[in-house]
């Protein structure tokens, strides 16, 4: 090889390196939000009217497993075996309890009664009644119509349901959710 050839070689390799170095740094200011003057770009602001917005109201961690842990106590109280979920108002789950002896359909059915109690903002015992009426409402997914399922709300608006399954009646399942909802008012 001549020595022209080589030391082309050396300067193109040396521009190529030098220009790679430049675009990785100018990706590097790129991804950590620099200008290039060491001072943060800031995003532009993206502001939605205030007519196209809502605000709604969720229960915490903490109250959701205050509300589960009175349910289950008050089940326990009276030597029963239930399983207590608590859902959000779009139905999804926040907590469930599995008390110690409950059967396996009870974890499903809490989940079930709570869904169908936030949905109708009613305690699933008075929305068994609604089936007499209207025996097709039972078709709809994810709901359960017995009783056990108890609505949470806050200005008569849905935020929450507290479900319970697995006593040997609608009727004390309903007992131990309302006693779920009593927690988080007192």
């Amino acid at each position: 090889m001549d020595k022209t050839s080589i030391r082309s070689r050396v300067i193109t390799g040396a521009v190529a390196t030098a220009a790679l170095g430049v675009a990785v740094a100018g990706v590097a200011s790129a991804n950590t939000g620099g200008n290039g003057n060491g001072n943060a770009a800031q995003p532009p602001a993206a502001a939605a009217p205030a007519a196209n917005t809502t605000q709604s109201t969720h229960l915490t961690i903490d109250a959701a497993t205050k509300a589960a842990q009175a349910a289950l106590d008050a089940a326990e109280k009276e030597n029963q075996r239930v399983s207590v979920a608590v859902v959000d108002r779009n139905g999804n789950t926040i907590v469930t309890l599995r008390g110690d002896g409950a059967g396996p359909q009870s974890y499903e059915s809490a989940e079930k009664k709570a869904y169908t109690a936030v949905s109708w903002n009613a305690p699933t015992t008075d929305l068994v009644k609604r089936l007499e009426q209207t025996p097709n409402l039972k078709d709809i997914p994810g709901t359960l119509f017995l009783g056990g399922g108890a609505p949470v709300a806050v200005d008569n608006a849905p935020i929450a349901g507290i479900g319970v399954a697995g006593a040997p009646s609608g009727d004390l399942d309903q007992k131990f959710a309302a006693a779920g909802v009593a927690a988080l008012n007192g």
